[in-house]
């Protein structure tokens, strides 16, 4: 129930003259949970996201500008409060679920320990645990082990990375090294800078990566893992790819709209070792979703060893329930799996 919603004013709206051009003054949304009201009552957006407008209709919507259309009617202002009708819900959450959404200024430990809580609580509800990662995580042999023990344990719903980590994973597979180096003990192989070259070669061979993982090439490796349980990948380029591997996407907008459906429904997004794709991702995911009458926060996790990477996550989301580790990301790996995988 909202609380102190005396003196709001409705909400003012202004059409859209053009196609995908948002009229002078548009509100864009913001990760908190905001209700707009709208002849007298509050009404929250549907399908949020981050930098959108709001456009009413039978209700209130979320839109991408480049999505709005002639005749929209958008909601107009420079802040929330009474004066613009946009109530900001710092309470949205019931108090269960905001013992998961409090600050994230705290030590590792303590993180840690609310990280691995979290998701054993959306794995036993059958939540989404989605995953954005770097390639610095598939160069190690345990930490590429570590992540497809997580995938077996029911903890992984969903990658989402560039060409590059998805390369040298598979590259470890097919040719036991990342980036020329042997994937376990790290040393140079001869020739071995040619080795991502070679195995995108034969990976264009194929249609998809689901062929080429059935071609029985690839013997072991987190991507291998996660197409053997069906479990969806979101690949988005860059103009810096090699090859690049089949089903990566590199039309940005398809891209980036692929990255949004894929988090629409996240409980969980765990960010690490790259710096564009987790920002791209916490940009483009709902900070909040509603299901069965019940609002759902999405919790964010940011691991990196800076906190400068880090620190770009949080501001994303203006610090709304996104948590940090600075650490190193495969040390992060084998800490999560040992703490919820039982290995022999």
């Amino acid at each position: 129930m909202l609380k102190n919603i005396e003196g709001y004013k409705d909400a003012s709206f202004a059409k859209v003259d053009q196609d995908g051009v948002m009229p002078i003054g548009a509100y864009l949304t913001t990760p908190f949970v905001e209700y707009v009201k709208v002849d007298g009552k509050f009404l929250l957006p549907k399908e949020h996201m981050l930098l959108a407008t709001i456009v009413k209709d039978d209700g209130v919507r979320v839109v991408e500008p480049s999505k709005l259309k002639a005749g929209d009617e958008v909601l107009i202002a420079d802040t929330y409060g009474e004066e613009t009708g946009i109530y900001r819900d710092s309470e949205a959450f019931d108090s269960e679920i905001a013992e998961t959404i409090s600050p994230m200024f705290r030590g590792s430990s303590d993180v840690y320990e609310k990280l691995i809580e979290n998701m054993k609580e959306v794995r036993s509800r059958g939540g989404k645990i989605a995953w954005v990662l770097g390639p610095a995580v598939v160069f190690d042999f345990d930490t590429r082990n570590a992540l497809s023990e997580l995938v077996d344990a029911g903890y992984v719903d969903v990658l989402l990375a560039g060409n590059a980590m998805a390369t040298h994973d598979l590259e470890g597979g097919y040719l036991n090294t990342a980036l020329g180096q042997n994937i376990y003990t790290q040393e140079s192989v001869p020739n071995g800078h040619y080795n991502h070259l070679d195995l995108l070669n034969a990976a264009r061979h194929y249609d998809s990566l689901k062929d080429f993982i059935a071609s029985g090439k690839v013997k072991n490796g987190f991507i291998k893992k996660l197409v053997e349980k069906n479990i969806p990948i979101v690949l988005c380029g860059s103009i810096r790819d090699d090859g690049p591997l089949p089903e990566v996407k590199h039309n940005v907008s398809e891209g980036l709209s692929a990255m949004r459906y894929a988090l629409k429904d996240a409980d969980i997004i765990i960010t690490l070792a790259t710096l564009l794709h987790s920002v791209s991702a916490v940009s483009v995911a709902p900070s909040y979703r509603e299901e069965g009458g019940k609002l759902l926060p999405t919790k964010v996790y940011s691991i990196d060893i800076t906190d400068y990477a880090t620190n770009s996550v949080v501001d994303a989301r203006e610090g709304y329930m996104v948590d940090a580790i600075v650490t190193n990301v495969q040390d992060f790996c084998v800490n999560v799996r040992n703490a919820l995988v039982e290995v022999e």
